[in-house]
């Protein structure tokens, strides 16, 4: 009794092309494709977005930082109770400013990285 060939069947039904069967996996392997390419291209789209998100973050903090050490410098060398609230008071509202514009700014990146995402044809749907 002659082999068949595992490939060229499905159990006992031949897998050819005006088999159901052979047109339904090749039409789900088709949109497998399609779907794993938009996602390459949503991935891609998507990484580069947060990259620079985080890129934002990481200089934020820095700033943040020699604000800090600025302050520090400062209330080292203040002379009195009150320099010492003046230079407290102005960073706190420095920080309270600049804590505000950031959180603005991540907001509108992070709107802004849906839209890079969708494909062309995604944009016209």
């Amino acid at each position: 009794m002659p082999t068949k060939d595992p490939s060229k069947t499905l159990g006992t039904v031949p897998l050819t092309e005006d088999n159901p069967a052979t047109r339904m996996a090749s039409d789900a392997a088709a949109l497998q494709d399609q779907g794993l390419r938009a996602m390459s291209q949503f991935g891609m789209a998507w990484a580069e977005g947060l990259s620079n998100m985080g890129s934002e973050v990481l200089s934020f903090v820095a700033d943040r930082i020699k604000e800090d050490v600025a302050t520090q410098h400062k209330l080292l060398h203040c002379k009195d109770v009150a320099d010492f609230q003046q230079i407290q008071s102005e960073f706190m509202q420095k920080a309270i400013d600049q804590y505000t514009a950031e959180t603005g700014k991540l907001v509108q990146m992070s709107q802004e990285l849906y839209p890079n995402t969708v494909g062309e044809d995604d944009k016209a749907n």
